[in-house]
């Protein structure tokens, strides 16, 4: 099984065992979405609700290993927390408690990514409202892989979360893009 496969398992099955709420987001959604490309680590987001994080925080960082010095804090101010696990593979988790969020942790998919391994993961539609969001060169290039390799997306699911999103973030020229890219055009 490849390295990252298996770190992300290690990673998922802690939380399992835990019964949190969580999927694999990022690039390794990307491979099962979108044009697969090369990914270094490992990306989860794991459901924590605003206010219950450092709990979740503190119990991940007892197992695993931090990347940074005070990630802890840096947990709890950026919302992502930065691993390693066993075997030196990078995970990115991704404390989520928005709306968005706790729906697509609801919409994953049991996905098997190489042969027996099985992982909860986001939906094609919720991976472009996030790569979208992102909205950074290389997630306009995911996105516009997931359109080419799904042609059954639900794309007025995707604006609806998007909008939403891009409302928060006082960022409407996103909205602009996605519906470029959800045709077909750049």
């Amino acid at each position: 099984m490849n390295t990252l496969f298996a770190a992300a398992k290690e990673v998922c099955d802690f939380m399992k065992a835990r019964k949190w709420k969580y999927c694999i987001i990022g690039g390794l959604a990307v491979q099962r979405w979108g044009e697969p490309r090369l990914t270094l680590d490992a990306d989860i987001t794991l459901l924590t609700e605003i206010g219950d994080e450092e709990r979740y925080v503190r119990e991940l960082l007892g197992t695993f290993h931090p990347r940074i010095p005070d990630a802890l804090e840096f947990a709890l101010s950026r919302r992502v927390l930065l691993i390693k696990t066993s075997s030196g593979k990078d995970i990115d988790i991704s404390l989520g408690a928005l709306l968005f969020e706790v729906t697509m942790i609801r919409r994953a998919i049991q996905q098997e990514f190489v042969p027996g391994l099985v992982l909860p993961c986001c939906t094609a539609e919720d991976l472009f409202v996030m790569k979208a969001y992102a909205s950074r060169p290389k997630d306009w290039m995911d996105a516009e892989s997931i359109v080419v390799r799904q042609t059954k997306l639900n794309r007025a699911y995707i604006l609806k979360q998007l909008a939403v999103l891009c409302e928060l973030k006082e960022t409407p020229e996103i909205m602009d893009r996605a519906r470029r890219v959800l045709a077909g055009k750049k």
